[in-house]
């Protein structure tokens, strides 16, 4: 599929003509790139139907600038990538995607822009921006969510700390992608092609600027994600401590009448508290003295 920028994107039959010199986008599949990428005459040798790609990346050539997408987005609770690579000369992009990636970000673009000032950079930029179109959106509701964990855990609430690690490494994604992207719109921004015009490169670094406030977001997210963890160890540990301070002071007070009963519990026939009508009202009230004495000690002590 080929399109003219013009005010919108028009859709035209076939390769536009190179002496119009208008630009133009062109979406290919790896099949129709190896017919047709001679006719284009842009003079690469570049095999993009085996082509392994695995990350966003452009690379300056002689007479182009190549690259490629991989955009991340959560699959069944995972992150998952959308792929494609990327021409690009003085008058033209032209994107290889065995999916159909491409073409949705382009009949977004169609229905929704409309320039004043059409050119092969704005275009550029506009895609680009359509990339990170949801991402705003996708960070506030891990924030929510961060937020929401946070509070739970200060409530001493149960909270599932697998959902963490799940949005931690999600952002961590996220993250490198935004990183990714930003040097991508500065190596367009150098031009060292001259392909672009020099009023015009100024799109590449707003959107870099723009990436850019998405990868501060998105490393402050992650410190928050590591802050909630501690907060979550720490709250554990209060409560381990606060079981271990139960059980001591319970080990406290029963240590003493464990004692008298150990005592009186001895096989000696001469024991005077044995024949007393007052030895056992008197050790019965001498062990509830000692455990009414020990709770108010330890409740002195704040321990309880």
């Amino acid at each position: 599929m080929y399109y003219l920028i013009e005010n919108t994107l028009k859709e035209c039959p076939g390769i536009p003509a190179k002496e119009s010199n208008i630009p133009y986008v062109a979406i290919l599949t790896p099949e129709q790139w190896q017919k047709e990428k001679g006719v284009l005459d842009l003079g690469i040798d570049m095999d993009f139907e085996t082509l392994d790609i695995h990350t966003t990346m452009a690379e300056v050539n002689y007479n182009s600038i190549t690259g490629s997408f991989a955009i991340p987005y959560e699959k069944n609770g995972t992150v998952d990538f959308k792929k494609f690579a990327f021409v690009i000369d003085e008058n033209s992009i032209i994107f290889i995607d065995k999916e159909n990636t491409v073409e949705n970000i382009i009949s977004k673009i169609s229905l929704t822009r409309k320039w004043r000032m059409p050119s092969l950079e704005r275009f550029i930029y506009d895609f680009l921006e359509e990339i990170i179109a949801d991402d705003l959106t996708i960070l506030e509701r891990y924030e929510k969510q961060l937020i929401d964990t946070d509070k739970s855990i200060n409530n001493k609430e149960e909270v599932d700390l697998e959902n963490i690690n799940v949005i931690r490494d999600h952002l961590r994604v996220l993250r490198t992608h935004y990183d990714r992207l930003i040097d991508l719109a500065q190596e367009l921004e150098e031009n060292e092609n001259d392909f672009f015009k020099e009023e015009n490169v100024r799109y590449f670094s707003l959107f870099s600027k723009r990436a850019g406030r998405l990868f501060d977001m998105c490393t402050a997210l992650v410190d928050y994600t590591s802050q909630i963890r501690a907060d979550f160890d720490a709250n554990l540990t209060d409560k381990q401590n606060h079981i271990m301070t139960i059980l001591t002071v319970v080990t406290t007070i029963f240590s003493p009448l464990t004692l008298i009963t150990g005592w009186y519990g001895m096989n000696f026939k001469y024991m005077p508290e044995l024949n007393s009508e007052y030895g056992y009202p008197a050790v019965f009230i001498i062990s509830l003295l000692i455990a009414i004495a020990s709770l108010l000690f330890f409740k002195h002590k704040k321990w309880l």
